[in-house]
């Protein structure tokens, strides 16, 4: 018992941090690989353990008793032996379950012909997990093979076998080899396009080693968590000049896909004739092919198959990165399933998906293979520091009686454009020339109007991709200073620069989208960034506020709120901000 550490650990598995307490930072850091935040209040953070953060903590490579001695090390009173046991079970039954290579075997067809079919050994440790399986509804076979406890499977079931073992609560460990793909020659170069000279950086190469391992059974695929500003694109370069073979990189968007690819014309030896784009507006296949998830989910017909599934089989990739793949929709995960023989890396800086479905992530993409806490390379430098500040105001006389009798989505949308929010953001702009600023929206009228009053250029979905490429790169090279940007720019957009970012409406819910506007505004710089999020007060948008803090207070980032009468009280901005 030592009632200087920071942590209580308490039987329902719930943690509770004192962020007071002496090495409560060091604490937090150690949890956050395998444990997931529930709320985070001024005084104590609740954590949680969970099945899948305990699997995705083994797929890294961590024991149970890596984490048990966390909790051990930092736990104020002893931690109950139900907490360890339930651990070192859970934890452990990753593994218990491996899929193996098995055999070919010759059947008959319906019309009489001789086909061959591949299966796969499923292995199960002991005999009780296999009578658990047997009698399942799975559609297992017993196998005659070396182990005892084996069934055959379908090489094509392999995915779908995984997703559902996931389900009951068997993590598969897949030691199935994965095909070598076309060969290709990928190597890095000392110096960029514009001589600057580059090398990744340690910690890249460590997410790359993880991924790639000794390129044997059971390495090859996984996701990758770092922070937006940490370049994982280049760890997916590091990815590709380590297996050298012909990649698929898939992304969210026209402009992440010409972003790949000035990347990697800038910083590797590949040549414009080894790299193409599969878009809506170009369909051409080279070794290296970058596509959206746009394209891929594309189809004439609501009922009918999607016709662009096919470049995942229009060349033998090697290599297939899922570029922000906690954006992967539900369609590709019915690829993802059939395609398991293909190294592949899912890139990505949190985890959380909104439709609550990180187990396919774990079944299909991988289990995390590496992790690094956002704050950990802040204080590197690898990113900028921040400060986030939720400046709250009332909402303008004329819409109370509005938002009053509304329904409550419409009352969403008349908080978040509450028109007092402009007085405000015309204010920030004023008071911080020397940022480079995005202002980031979801509602396309209310932005129109930010951009006229500040005649600042506007970015939105209906933007031609040339004039984004276009405006993009005019803010980048400090033609610009102050950008009007929509939710398309949530994601895969670099804009290396920009030191401010002020939210007046989105989700706000959404941990996944605090995550991307957060990481706009990281990219290493002398300056502190800021996060400035806009709500009005006594709204459903407050209400929205908790999952926001929640992100934040996971990262490390302490939380400013600053109650907004009048515009003196922004004065309150030149006071440092008190980490609590």
């Amino acid at each position: 018992m030592n009632f200087e550490n920071p942590l209580i650990v308490q039987g329902n598995r719930t943690l509770l941090l004192d962020v007071h307490a002496p090495r409560a930072e060091e604490c937090r850091n150690a949890l956050i690989p395998f444990a997931e935040l529930e709320s985070s209040p001024e005084h104590l953070h609740t954590y949680k353990l969970s099945e899948l953060s305990l699997w995705n903590y083994s797929g890294a490579g961590f024991k149970p008793e890596n984490a048990i001695a966390v909790l051990n090390e930092f736990s104020r009173y002893d931690v109950p032996q139900s907490v360890t046991a339930w651990i070192f079970e859970t934890a452990s039954r990753f593994g218990k379950i491996r899929l193996v290579p098995g055999e070919k075997i010759v059947q008959k067809s319906e019309d009489g012909k001789e086909i061959e079919i591949e299966y796969l050994y499923l292995i199960c440790e002991d005999i009780l997990i296999w009578k658990q399986l047997a009698a399942s509804k799975l559609k297992l076979v017993p196998a005659k093979c070396g182990e005892k406890n084996a069934f055959l499977i379908e090489l094509v079931d392999r995915g779908t076998i995984k997703q559902e073992l996931l389900k009951m609560g068997w993590p598969v460990k897949d030691e199935v080899p994965l095909e070598e793909g076309e060969p290709l020659e990928v190597d890095f170069r000392e110096r960029t396009l514009s001589g600057a000279a580059f090398s990744p950086r340690k910690y890249q190469i460590e997410a790359a080693k993880a991924l790639v391992g000794d390129k044997g059974a059971g390495t090859g695929f996984g996701t990758i968590v770092l922070p937006c500003g940490a370049g994982k694109t280049i760890v997916g370069m590091t990815i590709m000049t380590m297996l050298k073979t012909s990649t698929l990189v898939i992304t969210t968007n026209i402009s992440a896909v010409h972003q790949w690819i000035s990347e990697l014309l800038d910083k590797t030896e590949l040549t414009k004739d080894q790299i193409s784009e599969y878009t809506g507006e170009n369909k051409e296949i080279k070794p290296v092919t970058v596509a959206t998830y746009q394209v891929l989910t594309w189809r004439p017909d609501k009922e009918g198959p999607y016709p662009h599934f096919a470049l995942f089989r229009k060349r033998k990739w090697g290599l297939i990165i899922y570029d922000e793949v906690h954006m992967l929709p539900a369609p590709v995960f019915r690829v993802t399933a059939e395609i398991q023989a293909i190294r592949r890396v899912g890139l990505t800086a949190t985890l959380v998906r909104e439709d609550g479905q990180e187990g396919n992530v774990f079944s299909l993409v991988g289990p995390k293979r590496y992790d690094v806490p956002w704050k950990e390379l802040e204080t590197s430098g690898f990113i900028a520091s921040a400060e986030c500040i939720e400046i709250r105001l009332d909402l303008s006389e004329e819409k109370e009686i509005e938002y009053a009798v509304s329904e409550h989505r419409k009352k969403h949308r008349i908080a978040s454009e509450n028109p007092r929010k402009l007085l405000i953001v015309q204010e920030l702009v004023k008071r911080n020339p020397d940022d480079k600023i995005l202002i980031i929206g979801q509602y396309i009228d209310q932005l129109n109007e930010i951009a006229k009053l500040l005649s600042a250029p506007i970015i939105t979905g209906k933007t031609p991709n040339s004039e984004r490429d276009e405006i993009y790169g005019k803010f980048r090279s400090n033609e610009i200073k102050v950008l009007v940007v929509s939710k398309v720019a949530n994601f895969a957009i670099d804009l290396p620069d920009a030191s401010m970012a002020i939210q007046v409406s989105g989700t706000f819910g959404s941990r996944q989208e605090e995550a991307q506007r957060l990481g706009r505004i990281l990219r290493p710089k002398e300056r502190t960034s800021r996060f400035f999020t806009l709500i009005t007060r006594s709204t459903v948008e407050e209400d929205f506020g908790s999952n926001r803090q929640k992100f934040l207070a996971e990262q490390g980032y302490a939380y400013r709120i600053i109650r907004f009468s009048e515009i003196s009280d922004l004065d309150e901005l030149d006071t440092p901000l008190r980490l609590e």
